[in-house]
């Protein structure tokens, strides 16, 4: 097992480790905590639906990610959260465009949970019945989702900005993708994904290092590493429209404002990642001229939030809330780029903004569940726990600026969710 100790200069440090398998393990210590927080995750998620394994190329339904998510916590003796309401912990999942995590928190029988959580993500049980029950379960979630306006506004978007990048595709699928799932698929899928080398851990709190280390090393199965390559599909720079509408029964107007970036890496680099959190709010942060106006205007309230959704493969800027004139909030906020792409960035405004994220960025230490939550983003990345702190010490606003150059207006979708009209 190969380990190092990396250590901050705000007094804070973790260790990490790397098994024989390729299992990453992170760890931080909060002994003064009472609390614990540990993640169990795989780089597996809805955009993997083609990849090629040892050179054999596979591709397979839509939602299977998710799918396997839900089904991995029976097995044959019991299910998983039975056992974790047995010992008091919060214990959950979830599968996102690029990986699943499986995760509880405590704040006593850290150890006797770890063992839950190593023992159920290693044994998977998939039986031609449960499948198929689990099916119709997945599908009623599906057509849920479907009637959701903050889901649909932001997938409407997606549909309407990639051509044939699987990120534009219900995490979930659609209830004909996942009929066409079967327990085969399920162990193919867990066997390529879920082995040592393609997956982490990350646990924060008021635990002991070795102690914990051994556990892990001692349960891990031995399984020989597998060569993964995801085939990406050949995706266009250019949008596929503009604009997309849908009504649903909302009180008022929701849009999902979006710049589709190309990208020259599989990964945006988190540097490239903390330059854009910071222009961002430059633009339309609650610290921002723009955000002022648009809410001195009455058309934007307390929902309205920027967010950089990036990923292997896909990269987007968006803008999204509720709003009386939606297409009236896209006009500002394209002309406050466009302002600012002539102007420049305000230093002070810059200065600011940073000072604050980086704050938020020491801060996020005080909290063992976010301390995991970015061990997982260190994991997906190969990055260091501290990166954003480092980095956000030197960054500069002409780095910013060169970042403000990327919105491109002929790449930006608008999608709108209006109100029932009334009959």
């Amino acid at each position: 097992m190969k380990r190092e100790i990396i250590e901050s200069d705000f007094g804070e440090s973790y260790v990490k480790a790397v098994l024989r398998s390729g299992l990453k393990i992170y760890i931080l210590e909060k002994p003064q905590y009472n609390s614990c927080y540990a993640i169990f995750g795989t780089k597996y998620g809805s955009i993997d639906t083609c990849f090629s394994v040892n050179g054999e190329e596979t591709s397979v339904p839509e939602g299977i990610a998710h799918f396997l998510e839900h089904k991995l916590f029976e097995s044959e003796d019991g299910d998983a959260f039975t056992k974790y309401a047995e010992t008091g912990a919060y214990a959950n999942a979830f599968t996102s465009f690029d990986r699943t995590c499986y995760l509880f928190s405590c704040s006593d029988k850290f150890y006797d949970n770890l063992k839950i959580l190593l023992s159920f993500v290693q044994s998977p049980y998939f039986t031609e019945q449960t499948v198929k029950k689990e099916q119709g379960i997945i599908g009623q979630e599906i057509r849920m989702y479907d009637d959701s306006p903050g889901w649909r506004v932001m997938f409407n978007m997606l549909m309407a900005m990639y051509h044939n990048h699987p990120v534009r595709i219900d995490i979930a699928g659609t209830v004909e993708s996942i009929a066409q799932i079967d327990h085969n698929l399920l162990y193919k899928c867990y066997n390529t994904f879920y082995n040592p080398a393609n997956m982490f851990i990350c646990i924060a709190g008021n635990v002991d290092t070795e102690q914990v280390l051994k556990q892990i090393k001692e349960s891990i199965n031995p399984v020989e590493p597998v060569e993964i390559t995801r085939i990406g599909s050949e995706e266009p720079e250019e949008i596929v429209k503009p604009l997309v509408e849908q009504s649903l029964e909302v009180a008022q107007p929701m849009f999902c404002f979006g710049y589709k970036q190309a990208i020259s890496k599989p990964e945006c680099t988190v540097k490239d990642k903390i330059c854009t959190a910071l222009l961002l709010e430059i633009i339309a942060g609650d610290a921002s001229p723009l955000y002022k106006e648009l809410t001195d205007e009455g058309l934007i309230n307390d929902e309205f939030s920027t967010e950089h959704f990036c990923g292997h493969g896909y990269s987007a800027f968006i803008f999204e809330g509720e709003s009386k004139n939606p297409k009236l909030v896209a006009e500002k906020i394209r002309n406050e780029i466009e302002r600012l792409k002539i102007e420049g960035i305000d230093k002070k405004l810059f200065s600011a903004i940073r000072c604050g994220m980086y704050g938020n960025a020491i801060r996020l230490f005080d909290s063992v569940e976010g301390i995991a939550m970015q061990m997982v983003d260190c994991a997906m990345l190969d990055s260091g726990l501290f990166d954003d702190v480092k980095y956000l010490k030197s960054v500069t606003a002409d780095d910013v600026y060169k970042r403000l150059l990327k919105f491109e207006q002929d790449k930006a979708v608008l999608s709108v969710i209006n109100p029932v009209e009334e009959v």
